[in-house]
């Protein structure tokens, strides 16, 4: 695939906008990350991290990001026992991950709309 859409892009004034569009536009249908709290899932096999393939999988980035790192990184913590436990129900922490999720989700579509967009008009300026 990479080849192919190397191959694709050419080489002119536009081929860096055809590779981020077209790259963009093949890894759309990938399945995304979620954010969940264990502890209300009881199938660990959703634990599982299918590119990765090992059976236990958390992600995290730097917590002045995302709330949601936040979250994890207090968690992480508490359980490896360098700070308190959170004074959270889990049920409290998953209804936070749906949150989350939800508004990543509407970042997404509208990342998705955008490009929708330039690429309308891309093909309309380009013969």
């Amino acid at each position: 695939l990479q080849k192919s859409l190397s191959e694709t892009f050419g080489a002119d004034q536009y081929s860096r906008a055809r590779k981020e569009v077209l790259t963009y536009m093949f890894s759309r249908p990938m399945q995304m990350a979620l954010y969940f709290c264990t502890g209300v899932l009881e199938d660990e096999t959703l634990f599982h991290h299918y590119a990765l393939n090992v059976p236990f999988y958390t992600h995290f980035t730097s917590p002045i990001r995302r709330y949601a790192d936040i979250v994890v990184h207090r968690l992480l913590s508490a359980s490896l026992g360098a700070r308190p436990p959170l004074k959270m129900e889990k049920e409290a922490i998953q209804k936070q991950a749906d949150h989350c999720n939800d508004r990543k989700m509407a970042s997404k579509r509208v990342q998705e709309l955008s490009a929708d967009l330039f690429f309308s008009i891309f093909v309309r300026v380009r013969p």
